[in-house]
């Protein structure tokens, strides 16, 4: 399996990188939000990738953070939600706005994504609502190392659980936004948070 790939980028359109390691150039396919955040040519550059495996085909995905990375891991592990239909919900959304309208019910704003009807979109909603409702915060919970308490019913709760969709653990989400203030917007709170967690990483 391959992590990730760090080397020069040698070729880019809308929807393709190649990185070329060690001589050899790895093809990914990419969102729109990755390619933006690509350097020029001849430029060294990393991405996070994701090999996809079938019958008749193997593709390499790269993605800019690990945060757009589990994204799409956890969007492709959806009956029905291919690696094509997920790098149109990443290039359309950022990796927060999927996670918020997860973790909210918000099944609406992933229709904007090219492919995403109604019904799949609330079955996005859905699968991954149950899968990280185990997650649910209650009561409260102490970050180590911190005085603060995420508050089940307060904004930081709904942005450790719109982490959790981006596939960090509950864990690192609570230590991160613990540190944050907790009357900031979720989407800010979540934005802030991955820079911290991005750091980490």
């Amino acid at each position: 399996m391959i992590y990730s790939l760090k080397g020069k980028l040698v070729h880019k359109e809308p929807h393709i990188a190649v990185i070329e390691c060690g001589g050899v150039g790895f093809c990914c396919r990419i969102t729109m939000t990755t390619a933006r955040q690509l350097p020029a040519l001849g430029e060294e550059t990393m991405l996070y990738t994701k090999m996809n495996v079938r019958e008749d085909a193997i593709g390499l995905f790269g993605f800019a953070d690990r945060a757009e990375l589990g994204c799409f891991n956890h969007l492709t592990s959806v009956t029905g939600v291919g690696p094509k239909v997920a790098i149109s919900i990443l290039s359309e959304l950022s990796p927060e706005r999927v996670a918020l309208a997860t973790a909210s019910g918000d099944y609406k704003t992933l229709t904007k994504a090219p492919g995403v009807g109604p019904k799949l979109a609330q079955r996005i909603v859905l699968e991954l609502k149950d899968k990280f409702g185990g997650l649910q915060i209650t009561g409260g919970v102490e970050i180590p190392g911190n005085t603060g308490i995420v508050s089940a019913a307060g904004n930081a709760a709904e942005a450790v659980n719109a982490l959790s969709v981006l596939g960090f653990t509950a864990a690192e989400a609570s230590a991160a936004v613990g540190k944050l203030d907790s009357s900031m917007p979720v989407e800010a709170l979540v934005r802030e948070a991955l820079k911290t967690l991005a750091k980490r990483g």
